[in-house]
């Protein structure tokens, strides 16, 4: 089968397209923005990659089009429309289909699909999950919305009977609003947190607990649902209807509760303990991420102390507390962080992972409110908590419309707004001392300025 990929780039579709290149599909795409990594990773795949969505496209003649959610039917201001090869096969009844349809009908079919749900997380825990699997020789496929380090690729087909995936509650298609994951099926599912976020497509927190419930329909009653036990929210979705097992974990009095610090615990099943998990990540989150890992890894018959042991040599995922360099500065040395954080709750417990692992050592916050809900202003009020435990906090204020120099200013002289780039990494030269941690968050590439700010140290 030929399939041409609509919004090829995105992490998403980019391992849809490795995914179909593996089980031996000809696969071509296009994007806006054809360019490294993820280019370079496709066309080492032997995936031909165009750029724009012109109409010349349609010549490929594919047996399938596969639509990602970065295509709508929206116009430029000239009045042309924005994705015209869209529009051609529309109007010329050419076969189309959304990304996690066609994954659902030519990938996870008869799989046991092992499904991580959430706002924060996903991607960590869908990583842990699929390394503690691999440890335990289940030759897990996978695909994650990130690199884990331990397998250096993003999705792979796998060998066996299990499949991990990252279960996204964005939406599917700009002709099918559900959330990604209820076309995955899982047999195993996990609920990790349940926050507003997406306010760009969801009105209210109740439209997103819709959607994890309609999630929770899928799972057979031989399935298992993971739930977080501290989320009020998902109780919520559970009382909807729960017609599998379910396995609570993080509360006080859950199914698996872990006792000790983030580097070093006990984990508990039923008021005994049955697993240590020593490792070098940090963080409560990231516990919390282990004991669902470890519940729905027992679901497939991997024991709780099987799965510590592979916990002990997880090596984290790109872009989750990922140290970019070192620069010496007078006298103590200066280290650059890059993390996807985007979300107020997700900046704060990265913030609380980093001061977990530095103690009373400087932090600066740098950051940028690049997701659609962060654009939009719907959660601004919440930044200065979010950053509480950051010593200084810089802020690119770049294509906001709103004022982030006003929603910062109870933080007063600790908080600085810059915007841009150039901007921000003079406020951050001016403030930095030595021994400080420079933690860059943003959900994009937040114009190379870890690279810059590394550069700029040295010479500084």
């Amino acid at each position: 089968m030929h399939i041409h990929i609509l919004g090829i780039c995105g992490t998403f579709m980019g391992g849809l397209a490795a995914l179909a290149r593996e089980a031996g599909h000809r696969v071509t795409g296009c994007d806006a923005g054809v360019y490294p990594p993820m280019s370079d990773q496709l066309r080492a795949l032997g995936i031909d990659l165009i750029e724009g969505f012109g109409v010349d496209q349609m010549n490929l003649k594919p047996d399938m089009y596969v639509i990602g959610n970065v295509v709508s039917r929206a116009r430029l201001s000239d009045g042309n429309p924005k994705f015209p090869l869209m529009e051609a096969i529309l109007e010329t009844g050419a076969p189309y289909t959304s990304g996690p349809q066609w994954l659902a009908e030519h990938v996870l079919q008869g799989k046991h699909v092992l499904a991580v749900a959430g706002t924060h997380g996903k991607t960590t825990t869908t990583s842990m999950l699929a390394w503690v699997l691999e440890q335990a020789g289940l030759q897990p496929g996978f695909l994650v919305g990130g690199v884990p380090l331990n397998f250096g690729v993003s999705a792979r087909l796998g060998g066996g009977q299990y499949f991990v995936i990252e279960a996204d509650e964005y939406d599917t298609a700009f002709f099918d609003k559900r959330s990604k994951f209820v076309h995955y099926r899982p047999r195993t599912a996990i609920l990790n947190n349940l926050e507003f976020d997406h306010a760009d497509i969801f009105d209210d927190l109740a439209a997103i607990e819709r959607q994890f419930h309609h999630l929770v329909r899928t799972v057979p009653g031989s399935g298992r649902v993971v739930v977080n036990g501290l989320e009020e929210s998902l109780t919520r979705v559970l009382a909807q209807g729960c017609w599998s097992e379910v396995r609570t974990f993080g509360a006080a009095v859950s199914d698996f509760v872990a006792e000790g610090e983030p580097s070093d615990f006990n984990v508990q099943q039923a008021g005994k303990t049955v697993a240590n998990v020593q490792w070098t990540i940090g963080g409560v989150h990231n516990q919390l991420n282990a004991l669902a890992t470890i519940a729905a890894a027992e679901h497939v018959g991997v024991s709780p102390a099987t799965a510590a042991q592979a916990l002990a040599t997880f090596e984290n995922v790109k872009r989750r507390m990922e140290v970019r360099g070192t620069v010496p500065f007078k006298g103590g040395g200066i280290t650059v962080y890059d993390d996807f954080a985007h979300h107020p709750t997700a900046i704060r417990t990265t913030v609380n992972g980093l001061r977990r692992q530095v103690g009373k050592a400087r932090i600066l916050a740098i950051f940028e409110p690049r997701s659609n809900t962060m654009k939009l202003g719907t959660m601004k009020a919440q930044l200065p908590w979010s950053l509480e435990e950051a010593d200084l906090a810089f802020c690119h204020s770049g294509g906001l419309d709103w004022d982030a120099q006003a929603t910062l200013a109870s933080m007063g002289s600790r908080a600085q707004v810059g915007a841009n780039i150039d901007e921000v990494i003079a406020q951050v030269l001016a403030q930095v001392q030595p021994g400080d941690h420079l933690l860059c968050m943003s959900n994009g590439g937040f114009g190379g300025i870890h690279a810059k700010l590394l550069q700029a140290l040295q010479t500084h």
